[in-house]
């Protein structure tokens, strides 16, 4: 049986077929969660079972920096008690690195440990054969950079108005 795709909602009486902002989250939301379930299950294939697929995607996200607390959660949008706890549990198991801040010993500065960067490495090089079955010609190459550019500019208009308001909006 093939999952029923929602119809697009009606955003104005010229266009009955626009796809609404909401919409489109609902379908980013279901893309989201298909993909932590693959990711489990390739995680799983490589043998990495001490970490969630939301853990990995931190590692990610401190990439090749060294950052504070602080830098991690503004970069990526954590909120901090998961943001501590999900360090707390990289730590222990030995995907990253901490250090004291040497100004300031409340303070500590994070990185990728070579446990960190081989795990990430390895996901990269699984990413790559997900790549290659969503993107097998140059249009759909462009496509792929045209949701991504559309998706960054979401964020930013969301970002905004959650900022400034609905008068930066118009």
């Amino acid at each position: 049986m093939t999952p029923s795709v929602p119809t697009a909602s009606v955003t104005s009486a010229d266009d009955s077929s626009a796809v609404s902002h909401l919409d489109l989250v609902r379908v980013v939301e279901r893309v989201h969660r298909r993909y932590l379930d693959l990711f489990r299950l390739d995680l799983g294939r490589l043998g990495v079972n001490d970490l969630s697929p939301s853990q990995v995607m931190m590692l990610f996200t401190i990439g090749t920096d060294e950052l504070t607390v602080r830098d991690l959660i503004d970069r990526g949008y954590y909120l901090g008690s998961n943001a501590s706890y999900n360090l707390k549990r990289l730590l222990e198991t030995g995907y990253i690195d901490r250090n004291a801040s040497e100004r300031d010993r409340r303070s500590a500065r994070i990185r990728l440990s070579e446990k960190g960067r081989a795990l990430c490495d390895a996901v990269r090089k699984m990413d790559d054969s997900y790549h290659r079955l969503v993107v097998r010609n140059a249009e759909e190459k462009r496509e792929l950079e045209i949701a991504f550019k559309t998706l960054r500019r979401l964020e930013h208009v969301w970002t905004n108005a959650l900022r400034y308001g609905d008068a930066q909006i118009a």
